[in-house]
């Protein structure tokens, strides 16, 4: 019982934290359309219940949706699986697959449909629909969306610029591959958007990831075509999420590793932060009856 009575007190915005006579920068309450953080799940190490419950009781209120990467579920038992699943529900936090599907429609295609079915029965909220390793026709990922949306599911379908996005490739097998032009993935994101998606992931490789210099145009071309609260941006390190809070405001949506989680909270509230964002990150909060 005390789990649970610690995780409805986090999905409440924390009034009584600690030190609350100290200013820290408005966040919107759950279920949140913008400041949203993503979260990777086991992958870089396994993560058990008891590792995850300490994360949510502790930072749960920060968190927005708890993603599996590499398929790491399909290593599990079906029971853990869906423990770790309703440990997130009870703190409001939605549960993404990841992108696991481009697996899937490589070695089993037959299986897509049960793929999906099998994340809905295991208490999934969302299917990522990602496509960085293939080669595939937009109508048939925008047809994804549409069954994932069909069955009740969220699709969050991921767009990139980088063939080979979304892996462990290496900067060097990904600076010989080629980049895609920008305006292809925002008229993907387009498509998916109009067919039902929830959000769209924005991949950091080829953007800010295994790059020799950092492409920002493309984030705020991006950005500018599909709407900054649309997009869900991977930044897989301090110094790139600490550029999209800089550019975009604290209710930039991000997607982290677990570790990161308490850093960036800091930065968004404007607790903490580095040279260049020391005392930057702010937000404002009308009052009732303005």
């Amino acid at each position: 019982m005390l789990s649970v009575s610690i995780a409805v007190r986090m999905t409440e915005r924390p009034f009584d934290r600690a030190f609350d006579f100290l200013h820290v920068n408005h966040r919107p309450d759950k279920p949140r359309e913008k400041g949203i953080t993503e979260i990777r799940g086991p992958y870089y190490d396994p993560m058990g219940p008891r590792e995850l419950r300490d994360i949510l009781e502790t930072m749960g209120w920060y968190v927005d949706i708890y993603k599996y990467s590499g398929g790491s579920f399909a290593l599990m038992d079906r029971e853990t699986v869906r423990e770790l699943n309703e440990i997130c529900h009870e703190h409001d936090v939605q549960v993404s697959t990841g992108g696991f599907v481009e697996n899937v429609l490589v070695r089993d295609n037959d299986q897509v449909e049960a793929y999906v079915e099998e994340a809905d029965d295991l208490g999934f909220d969302i299917v990522e629909i990602s496509s960085g390793f293939l080669a595939i026709d937009t109508d048939d990922l925008v047809a994804l969306t549409e069954l994932v949306a069909d069955r009740g599911l969220q699709p969050k379908p991921e767009i990139n610029v980088q063939f080979g996005a979304g892996g462990a490739s290496s900067e060097e097998e990904l600076l010989s591959e080629v980049q895609q032009d920008p305006r292809l993935a925002i008229e993907e994101g387009r498509r998916h958007l109009d067919a039902g998606a929830y959000k769209l992931m924005v991949e950091a490789e080829g953007i800010t990831e295994n790059v020799t210099d950092w492409r920002t145009d493309v984030v705020y071309e991006i950005a500018s075509e599909l709407g900054i609260e649309n997009c869900v941006f991977e930044a897989p390190g301090p110094e790139m999420f600490e550029w999209y809070l800089k550019n975009f405001g604290p209710n930039v949506n991000l997607f982290v590793d677990n570790s990161q989680i308490v850093e960036l909270e800091c930065l968004r509230s404007g607790l903490w932060g580095k040279t260049t964002s020391w005392g930057r990150v702010a937000s404002y909060e009308r009052g009732p009856d303005e």
